[in-house]
């Protein structure tokens, strides 16, 4: 609407003075905390913190484990896989690539083809000679779960329980595996170091149930009763 020289709008008038306030200024409900130093210095001669630990707060102890390290030390000496010829056919396999981090995941592979897992000495060496951090290849790693960051058996048998295997019987074929192999459980490896069971999430042939992936091996149709079989035909 038009309005008339140096006039406004009775509602903006209105509206102007129902934002007036007068409220006198109150205190904070949670004033910022006032840092004083301390009386005096401690018996060692050290200065006072300002503030008192809390009681949780715990010092020269690990928080959880009591008394256990942090992480697992060896003491034995690691071996460096990228020697000798293992190092030329890497050196002719990086010309491939454009760049040395291309190369991650056939280096990662030619260490667990050499040694069954991927270790943190490991992980650092691939670091070294591809001119990574060895977080970076850590978190590669970690991410593919092809690659074993403990030791497996040398044959590690990965079953399907998906949904459709689940159904024919793929915890049937699990527990028949768990039994012959002498593993007794998931992720545990035998004691002659021969075998590691675990279960996967679908390995593509849900028309062929139970498929069972051993090593690089995929096989078909299989069922409890095979299982001797199968295993007597691994070397």
């Amino acid at each position: 609407r038009v309005l008339r020289r140096g006039r406004e709008p009775e509602g903006r008038k209105r509206l102007l003075l129902c934002l007036r306030r007068h409220v006198e200024a109150r205190a904070l409900a949670h004033p910022p905390a006032e840092l004083r130093e301390p009386l005096g210095d401690l018996e060692d001669g050290r200065r006072a913190p300002a503030l008192r630990r809390h009681r949780h707060q715990r010092v020269d102890r690990h928080r959880d484990g009591r008394d256990r390290p942090m992480s697992a030390h060896t003491t034995e000496a690691y071996a460096p896989v990228f020697v000798g010829k293992r190092k030329e056919e890497l050196d002719s396999l990086l010309t491939r690539y454009p760049t040395k981090m291309a190369g991650l995941l056939p280096a990662l592979w030619m260490v667990q083809n050499d040694r069954g897992w991927v270790s943190e000495q490991a992980m650092t060496e691939v670091a070294s000679v591809l001119e990574l951090t060895p977080a970076y290849v850590k978190g590669v790693v970690s991410f593919y779960t092809m690659y074993h960051q403990h030791p497996v058996g040398k044959h590690l048998i990965q079953v399907c329980t998906t949904s459709p295997c689940l159904c024919n019987g793929a915890d049937k074929v699990v527990n028949a595996f768990l039994e012959h192999t002498g593993c007794k459980e998931l992720g545990i490896t035998s004691a002659d170091g021969k075998y590691t069971v675990i279960e996967v999430e679908c390995l593509g042939a849900c028309g062929f149930s139970t498929p069972v992936q051993i090593n690089a091996d995929t096989i078909e149709n299989v069922t409890p009763d095979k299982v001797p079989v199968i295993l007597a035909g691994l070397k």
